[in-house]
């Protein structure tokens, strides 16, 4: 007897052999039902080498419990200690699995299952598994029947006979062997359905390719035919009665529990269509109708059960659909797509657990593996395979994925699924999260053979090879394309020039031959700057794929890469900066105007960084012009320093095109940004900005150039159009007044030819040809128009707008604002104009009616011919010119007594309306929409075609990158045209209403 306060040597020993609990698993050993065997070290030893021994020594005092008779239990207990393959295999599953041990339990015979241990137990397929159903003939006997061919698979599985790929094909053929049970059984009960009818069961998903999980849905899709004479209807509806019996044999839940669903949602139309369709109804669907990913579906499937001739029929006729599916239309975009959208749906509390859908996990494998499966198999038919260990290596020996990058994917898709089967094992439940509970991890943990610290050990591993998974999925498609063209270890298995186009074509290339040449002359060689590009390329050539026109990011890329290669910070910052090289590669691909920009002083590259993020963040209007005059400060001359403050500005656009285009693509970190009215204001306050600097900085040069420090007359340049409103876009020329005004003592004519030589020369030296863009003034909303003179003076705009103004020029001093000169002259002007754009009580009558007619007349006259009027930003219904003219004629009525319409924003003014209840919230909201709509696809055709439009491009890939930035994937072109149609019809029917009065 133990002496009070002392642990037994039992207690420390079942501590060593693993128990977590000793107390309870003494107990148990000290059973009656043990009494045989309690002392024999066997056992214990047995025991502490499973995965939880105190689950297994609690399942194994049940089923000694449950022998019928002390004879039988004698029997099991002699097997056990004197078998000691009985003895692995038992405890083995007793230690892995709660619910075969409730199966055993149950039917307390089936141990017996466990015993045999000849060769041909080892590895059974099909027939043994049918041979194992033979006996059920319902629902129920088939229950137990499968859960006595699972325990041994099992058993097999945890003691290590098998390895994954093994026991995930034995748990396809049992699936296989008892689908063909099922049918048969519901065949027996409606044998006149079975006359009229020829039925083929096709396997989908993991059971198709012979890699199915413990417990999974098993995926069919059911082809019928009528046998000859039988009426197709009848037939078809007789198939339908028996397949869907079929499935209710497995699926449904009886006193022994169910099987697994069979779910046969894979078909054609999903779960609207009909279950069972003839073999030339699947054809016309799929040749008509079916969607990317279906066809990926069809990559794993395999006929198993009912009508096998009918069944290879139904694989041999889609097969050449399937191996043309890469050449459809945005191929890798739409499986990419798909992969997103299962990751998105995931539960946020959920996402890090979750080890088959999250990043890193299962499906990232096998999204990986079959993309390049339908991209090559086409031409190369050893890629044909329907399980996914087995392509892989088939696409590693092809060299289409990189020996190394294929034997580490092998391991942690091993990992991963091991870790899979122990987590559905122990509750025969469909589950792919890991458990939180830390007896659960340390179960798992000792089943993987983690038996140092499994819970430490189980999440190491685990994170390491779901690491090595996110790592390489991606790299998986585009590293091979460098190997085909680096010309590096020889031996080495590479892709062939045609599978290269190949694969490039099905990225969206329209020149493979020119992508590959820019790949070797960016790859090749043995210099560190080419080994830093192989690094960097096959992440660079994804995120190139993922926009409209990854030709034109390749070769820009290229350009800048050559352009600054020999610059030591150029490829560390694109190595070693997080954000630098996603932001490039967005940038280099989303048209012409940013690389164009970036391509004239390619060190603004820089501006791309990490960092803090401060790279891409717009300077303020101050910071800008202090900068600008300082620049124009250092300059020898007035041509010196203007290019100086030109150079200013092209690297400001860049910053701020660069910007856009970030946030309207989003990264992988940061989604794009919600807010389109927020992107917007953005743009049109930086251009704005900048604009003002730039004609403040040139204003200076000439000034001094021309008279030194101080100009004969006082100068002021007035911003108008959408450069006083702060909404200038990429593509806007510069709207101004200019107002002048003699200093004491200088002559009026002297003054006036000083101010039109100081304009003169700000036109010149802001046009004259060189790398950096013109800066366009244009002063046609002058008093007089182009034909008044292009200076005044502040005297002579007033005695103008008192005697002659008209209130088209009222409506147009709405956007006035200083934006360059002397202030105070400046501030003395919009004085002199705000009793003009805010007429005291308001319009009247008849300069309303003039405003209209004004529109209307510009509506019929100015849309250039030919031109969609529902699509133009511009002039077109709905557009910039509707949404204006609305706020505007509400600010020359209400601005003098409401102060918050007297902005120069549209915007602005458009919510001081609505504060005001001039207008309802929702029709300010409409209009807001159509006006920030309608800026923002000028700002996209700007920066897609590197000219200014005002019109949707015609061209495919110009009109998909416009897309791509309004946040329309591939192929939602069309989606985009509709939603600016329905956006600007809505604003349109507002105008309508609240500017004509209809």
């Amino acid at each position: 007897m133990t002496a009070p306060g002392r642990r037994s040597s039992t207690f420390s020993r079942l501590l060593r052999h693993g128990f977590t609990d000793p107390s309870a698993a003494e107990r148990l050993l000290e059973s009656a039902e043990l009494e045989p065997v309690r002392s024999d070290p066997v056992l214990l030893e047995a025991l502490g080498a499973t995965a939880d021994p105190d689950l297994a020594l609690h399942g194994l005092v049940r089923l000694v419990e449950a022998q019928d008779g002390h004879t039988a239990q004698r029997e099991l207990l002699d097997t056990l200690i004197a078998a000691k393959p009985l003895r692995d295999r038992l405890l083995g599953v007793l230690g892995a699995s709660a619910a075969l041990a409730d199966h055993l339990a149950r039917h307390p015979r089936d141990w017996h299952a466990l015993v045999t241990y000849e060769p041909q137990d080892l590895h059974p397929g099909v027939a043994e598994f049918e041979r194992g159903l033979a006996e059920a003939t319902d629902p129920v006997s088939l229950r137990v029947a499968y859960r006595r061919c699972l325990l041994s698979i099992a058993a097999r599985d945890v003691c290590g006979t098998t390895d994954l790929a093994q026991t995930a094909a034995e748990l396809a053929d049992l699936a296989t062997a008892t689908l063909r049970a099922a049918l048969a059984i519901a065949r027996t009960a409606g044998p006149d359905d079975a006359a009229l009818c020829r039925l083929a069961v096709i396997a989908m998903g993991k059971c198709g390719g012979h890699e199915l999980n413990y417990v999974s849905d098993v995926d069919v899709i059911f082809v019928g035919e009528a046998v000859d004479g039988a009426d197709e209807r009848k037939a078809l509806q007789a198939a339908t009665r028996l397949a869907s019996h079929m499935m209710r044999i497995c699926s449904e839940t009886t006193v022994e529990g169910s099987i697994w669903p069979v779910d046969a949602n894979l078909r054609p139309e999903g779960r609207n269509g009909p279950l069972v369709r003839t073999l030339s109804s699947h054809l016309a669907y799929y040749q008509r109708w079916a969607k990317t990913w279906e066809f990926q579906a069809l990559l794993k499937a395999r006929p198993v059960a009912g009508d096998i001739e009918l069944g290879e029929e139904y694989v041999a006729t889609l097969a050449p659909l399937v191996w043309h599916a890469a050449e459809r239309d945005n191929f890798v975009a739409d499986v990419q797509k798909m992969r997103r959208r299962v990751v998105e749906n995931i539960p946020a509390t959920q996402i890090e657990r979750e080890l088959k859908l999250g990043p890193g996990g299962l499906r990232d494998v096998e999204f990986a593996v079959q993309l390049l499966q339908l991209v090559h198999g086409r031409a190369d038919t050893s890629l044909r395979s329907g399980t996914t260990l087995d392509a892989l290596k088939a696409l590693a020996a092809g060299g289409y994925v990189g020996r190394a990058d294929a034997v580490q994917l092998d391991d942690a898709y091993r990992f991963l699924r091991s870790m899979e089967h122990r987590i559905q094992l122990y509750r025969l439940r469909r589950t792919h999260l890991v458990p939180e509970g830390e007896a659960d991890l340390r179960r798992i943990g000792r089943s993987l053979g983690l038996r140092s610290d499994p819970v430490v050990e189980l999440n190491r591993e685990w994170k390491r090879h779901a690491a090595v998974v996110r790592r390489l999925h991606e790299k998986l498609f585009y590293r091979p394309l460098l190997d085909a063209v680096a010309q590096l270890a020889p031996g080495e298995a590479r892709l062939s020039p045609d599978a290269a186009r190949e694969r490039l074509v099905a990225l969206g290339y329209a020149d493979p031959a020119a992508a590959l040449r820019h790949l070797e002359a960016l790859a090749s060689g043995v210099t560190r700057k080419a080994a830093i590009q192989r690094t960097l390329l096959p992440v660079l050539l994804g995120w190139f794929a993922d926009s409209a026109d990854p030709d034109a990011g390749l070769l820009n890329f290229r350009k800048v890469s050559d352009a600054l290669g020999k610059t030591p910070w150029y490829l560390r910052l694109l190595r070693d900066e997080g954000a630098a090289a996603e932001n490039l590669a967005r940038v280099l691909s989303a048209g012409r105007l940013a690389p164009d920009l970036l391509m004239r002083a390619p060190e603004a590259v820089a501006l791309l960084g990490d960092g803090d993020g401060a790279g891409l963040e717009p300077r303020s209007g101050a910071h800008l012009e202090q900068e600008i005059l300082a620049a124009v400060g250092r300059a020898a001359g007035g041509e010196q320093a203007v290019t100086a403050a030109r150079g200013v500005r092209r690297r400001e656009l860049f910053r701020t095109a660069a910007a856009d285009i970030v946030a309207s693509y989003g990264t992988e970190e940061t989604p794009a940004v919600a807010d389109q009215g927020a992107l917007v204001d953005r743009v049109g306050a930086a251009v704005s900005d900048l604009t003002a600097a730039t004609l403040a900085g040139t204003l200076r040069a000439v000034v001094r150039d021309g008279w030194g420090e101080t100009l004969p007359t006082r100068f002021a340049i007035i911003g108008m159009g959408r450069f006083g409103g702060h909404e200038l876009g990429y593509g806007s020329d510069a709207d101004v007044l200019f107002v002048h005004e003699p200093r004491d003592g200088v002559d009026e004519q002297e003054a006036s030819r000083a101010a039109n030589a100081v304009v003169s020369e700000m036109r010149r030296l802001l046009q004259v040809p060189s790398a950096d863009p013109p800066l366009l003034m244009d002063a046609d909303l002058r008093p007089e128009g182009k034909s008044g003179p292009l200076v005044r003076t502040l005297k002579s705009y007033e005695a103008y707008y008192r005697r002659w103004s008209l209130v088209w020029e009222s409506q147009a001093l709405l956007r006035a604002e200083v934006v360059a000169g002397d202030a105070d002259l400046g501030s003395r002007f919009i004085e002199l104009v705000d009793p003009l754009r805010y007429p005291a009580e308001g319009l009247g009558d008849e300069a309303v009616r003039e405003i209209r007619r004004l529109k209307a007349r510009m509506e019929s006259e100015r849309l250039p011919r030919g031109a969609d009027p529902t699509l133009h930003a511009k002039l077109g219904r709905g557009g910039l010119s509707d949404v204006e003219w609305t706020v505007q004629l509400l600010q020359l009525r209400h601005g003098w007594v409401e102060p918050g319409l007297r902005t120069t924003r549209t915007r602005a003014a458009l919510a001081a309306a609505c504060a005001a209840e001039l207008l309802s919230g929702e029709d300010a909201a409409i209009l807001d929409e159509a006006w920030v709509l309608a800026t923002r696809v000028r700002n996209a055709v700007m920066l897609v075609r590197g000219r200014a439009g005002d019109t949707f491009p015609s061209g495919g890939r110009e009109l998909a990158a416009v897309g791509r930035y309004l946040g329309y994937g591939p192929g939602h072109v069309g989606d985009m045209l509709d939603d600016y149609r329905r956006t600007t019809r809505r604003a349109r029917a507002l105008v309508e209403e609240l500017f004509y009065g209809a």
